[in-house]
């Protein structure tokens, strides 16, 4: 049995037994769930995924530490949307970010990068002078935030799409902030999802298209918000943003795994033999979601060990449904 169909299948499952919880709105579920200890992976993904609902910055730095022992921010790469929810949090709460950030040390060397990018990508207007701040704070890292303060480096605003931790980033920032800005860029890139000519590319706006689809088919405001965008969007976007409202809406979330694969395929057998090379899936965008999560788990439970998922936004999931067989 392939990944994508055992992939299905344990979905189908998890959903019927959470269809209780499913019809509670996302800021009743957060009001409804007590304060606990940062001791498991799914309890931070609990929160973050509620967090928008119910904001509590003042706990990030303990979240972050958890984040650390947990190993959940080992490979930066792959932790985007751990760096783009901290960024969030930061950016959303200027009067406190030095606080904030503050409270996140001592931290080993190898791990302040994490800080460095979170500032770097918070959106803050004085985010350099709060970087200028830290760098005694961390010397090992000096390389890198100079970069960033001479522009060597790209913000999270300036990120380009078809960077590995791109789409994760923009999605941890949207569950910190519930800001809009994110999710415009995502449904820009919504025009890749119809490219011929690069794979890479094609990978990439597939994998927007159903992360959008999975998330909006559970948070109604972000469903509205893309409802509205759809009538300013030009028709290469607009196309794929319908597809995206429709399957939201129905919950039918095959079609667009259909179309991906064929145009996948289409691409693989007509364009080079450099782009017939798919030894690249599961490492582009992938984040520190690893095997078993599922988009059911927005639901904030956990069943049969398998840990809760932020809001359906993991691009490790979206590779795995959409990726061909082996």
């Amino acid at each position: 049995m392939s990944a994508g169909r055992r992939y299905l299948l344990r979905s189908a499952g998890l959903i019927v037994a959470a269809m209780a919880l499913a019809l509670m709105p996302g800021a009743a579920l957060a009001k409804a769930r007590p304060k606990a200890d940062f001791t498991k992976t799914e309890q931070i993904l609990r929160w973050i995924n509620e967090y928008r609902y119910q904001p509590e910055p003042d706990r990030l730095p303990v979240a972050v530490k958890a984040m650390f022992a947990l190993g959940l921010l080992k490979d930066v790469e792959q932790a985007g949307i751990y760096v783009g929810f901290i960024a969030g949090v930061v950016g959303a709460n200027r009067d406190k970010a030095e606080k904030l950030l503050g409270e996140m040390f001592p931290m080993p060397p190898p791990d302040q990068i994490v800080i460095v990018k979170a500032i770097a990508y918070s959106g803050l207007p004085e985010w350099k002078e709060l970087m200028g701040t830290f760098v005694e704070r961390m010397p090992a890292r000096r390389v890198v935030i100079e970069r960033y303060l001479f522009g060597k480096m790209p913000t999270l605003r300036a990120l380009p799409l078809d960077n590995p931790m791109a789409v994760d980033a923009l999605w941890g920032y949207y569950f910190a902030t519930g800001s809009s800005e994110p999710i415009q860029r995502l449904i820009v890139g919504l025009a890749w999802s119809r490219n011929k000519n690069e794979l890479d590319k094609l990978t990439t706006g597939s994998m927007i298209k159903w992360t959008l689809a999975q998330n909006a088919s559970r948070d109604h405001e972000l469903l509205q918000y893309l409802k509205i965008s759809l009538q300013h969007q030009p028709e290469n976007v607009a196309l794929s943003l319908g597809e995206v409202i429709e399957a939201s809406e129905t919950f039918e979330m095959t079609q667009l795994r259909r179309d991906a694969l064929a145009s996948i395929e289409e691409l693989k057998v007509k364009g080079p033999q450099a782009s017939r090379n798919f030894s690249w899936w599961g490492k582009v965008g992938q984040t520190t979601f690893a095997l078993g999560c599922v988009a059911a788990g927005v639901l904030g439970q956990v069943y049969a060990g398998i840990p809760c998922v932020v809001g359906g936004a993991l691009s490790n999931v979206a590779l795995k449904y959409l990726a061909p067989a082996q």
